[in-house]
């Protein structure tokens, strides 16, 4: 097949001459293989603002090059367990030539992979296999043209738990993977499908998305566990041959498996045996317990002081039986409306959520047992108002000695 053109189209005359001026300003640093679509990136990234994005473009070259993108990290030396437990794969390309990123979420054991490795270890895996991904849009461009540049996404959050995100560690590294991103790798993406997405996700949405562009969120679809309908979005970007039977196609890996797990890794639990590091200090929580008898409930007032990003994050568990929970929010005027639940809640695995609060407002977290004439109810909780970008610690500097070996 001859190549196909690549040549800039469907632009005006002002948003070509602030491409001719940021090539311009950005000659000095620029390889050869930064054509005026990588550049397009930039500019459209910061609104055709040649200034704007000149300065994303240099901060983004001193980034890699504190991170060795084009230097050392294609000869890396990824820690064992991550080459054993990190989920995900390709199986192929979607209609445009674009390659396909298949990651089945629940692979992704947080808190396994952070008791062995560092934060950077993990972030280096991901722009490790992001690069790779982007090398080979680079390479179906030449054939298939600038639609093949970005890549198409499938998060599969088929058994997501949400409680692994709300430990402190893991919520950092989430917020430090979308700064990265969105600093260094503007206008990547074609389409991300998030499929098997349970309601306890809405919540993590709200809070992550926060740190997303908006184009990046307007490239993003959501579905529940009914296959049928997303499966069938699915199809309208990628052939069936192209996709595991799992999600919708016809392709099975060597042993015949329908998720093709031999080429997509699935992840999975990190075995104890890895784990070389000790979070106490991150792990510990102490729960404020609390027993409320018979037709009572009890409250607890945090005060969200101003309008700045903030989040109320819960956890809570009941020894027995069940309670209900709900949250209120009363702003400075006294209205008072109801801003989660009320809902029930019965003994099992700590619940654990977050949603995002506005301020001046005074945000009332209930535990309510008033429709209880028979027993009391025996509660363990910790809630808090915090502000991620004040709170989280999200540098996206690499931490040094983080490629040490973690065979056990």
């Amino acid at each position: 097949m001859a190549p196909v053109s690549m040549a800039v189209v469907g632009i005006d005359d002002d948003q070509r001459f602030a491409l001719m001026k940021f090539r311009r300003n950005v000659k000095d640093i620029l390889k050869p293989e930064h054509n005026d679509h990588f550049l397009l990136r930039w500019l459209r990234a910061r609104q055709w603002d040649a200034e704007a994005a000149e300065k994303m473009l240099r901060d983004s070259m001193a980034w890699r090059e504190k991170w060795g993108i084009d230097t050392t990290l294609e000869t890396w030396q990824a820690p064992e367990v991550l080459e054993k437990y990190f989920p995900s794969g390709s199986t192929g390309f979607d209609k445009e030539g674009s390659p396909v990123i298949i990651v089945p979420f629940v692979g992704l054991d947080a808190w396994g992979l952070l008791h062995s490795i560092t934060k950077t270890d993990v972030i280096r895996m991901i722009l490790r296999h992001l690069e790779n991904y982007l090398a080979i849009a680079n390479k179906q461009a030449v054939t298939h043209g600038p639609a093949a540049l970005k890549v198409t996404v499938i998060f599969d959050l088929e058994g997501f738990v949400m409680r692994q995100y709300a430990w402190r560690p893991a919520a950092e590294m989430v917020v430090t993977l979308l700064k990265v991103y969105e600093a260094n790798y503007p206008e990547i993406l074609k389409t991300c499908f998030i499929v098997n997405a349970p309601k306890v996700f809405s919540l993590a949405f709200n809070f992550i998305k926060k740190f997303m562009h908006e184009y990046t969120i307007s490239k993003i679809s959501i579905y529940g566990s009914d296959a049928k309908k997303w499966q069938q979005q699915v199809l309208t970007m990628i052939d069936a041959d192209q996709l595991p039977v799992h999600y919708g196609g016809t392709v099975v890996d060597e042993n015949g498996d329908p998720r093709c797990s031999a080429i997509v890794k699935p992840g999975g639990k990190v075995p104890k045996k890895y784990y070389t590091k000790n979070l106490a200090k991150e792990t510990e929580k102490e729960y404020t317990h609390v027993n409320i008898k018979t037709g009572e409930k009890h409250t607890i007032d945090l005060l969200c002081p101003d309008d700045t990003e903030s989040v109320l994050k819960w956890e809570f568990g009941i020894d027995s039986h069940e309670i209900k929970f709900l949250i209120k929010r009363r702003d400075e005027n006294g209205h008072e409306e109801t801003v989660h639940g009320p809902r029930k809640v019965t003994e099992g695995p700590v619940d654990v959520g977050v949603i995002n609060v506005t301020g001046p407002a005074t945000y009332t977290v209930i535990f309510d047992n008033k429709s209880s004439f028979i027993r009391s109810k025996k509660i363990y909780y910790d809630v808090l108002i915090a502000v991620p970008s004040r709170d989280l610690e999200i540098t996206d500097e690499p931490e040094d000695g983080a490629s040490g070996s973690t065979t056990p």
